[in-house]
């Protein structure tokens, strides 16, 4: 009888140490993912470039800001589009980034779409990475 009250301790004690080491398991595969998320394709991280134009929308809600910048000798020029929230205390979040790129043309299809050297975004929801692509 003894032997078998043994034994469910240790069974019970190995089924909780399996549940803590699954537990921190799945906890540090989680802060591994964000790490390479927050690392790699954040837009917020992007680097803030060389200003090159800016279109305001029909109805001047939103400003969307082009910049170019070079990464160096071995990387090409990107572009980055910024759209300011004009009756928001001017509050920014990037909704472009496009690598191969050096030139920004901006055109505003209505009062929430613009369209950047050819993609279209709704500037509520889109937003456009060539590294998700």
């Amino acid at each position: 009888m003894e032997h078998n009250k043994s034994n469910v301790n240790k069974k019970k004690k190995f089924n909780a140490l399996l549940k803590v080491l699954l537990i921190f398991g799945l906890l540090f595969i989680a802060l591994v993912g964000y790490g390479v998320y927050w690392a790699f394709f954040d837009m917020n991280r992007l680097p803030t470039g060389e200003y090159l134009t800016e279109e305001i929308s029909p109805d001047g809600k939103y400003t969307l800001k082009a910049y170019v910048t070079n990464g160096g000798a071995t990387t090409a020029y990107s572009v980055r589009g910024e759209l300011v929230l004009n009756d928001k205390d001017n509050k920014t979040k990037n909704i472009y980034w496009n690598n191969r790129e050096d030139t920004a043309t901006i055109s505003w299809i209505d009062n929430n779409t613009v369209e950047i050297n050819g993609h279209t975004l709704d500037v509520k929801r889109d937003k456009f990475d060539f590294r998700n692509q």
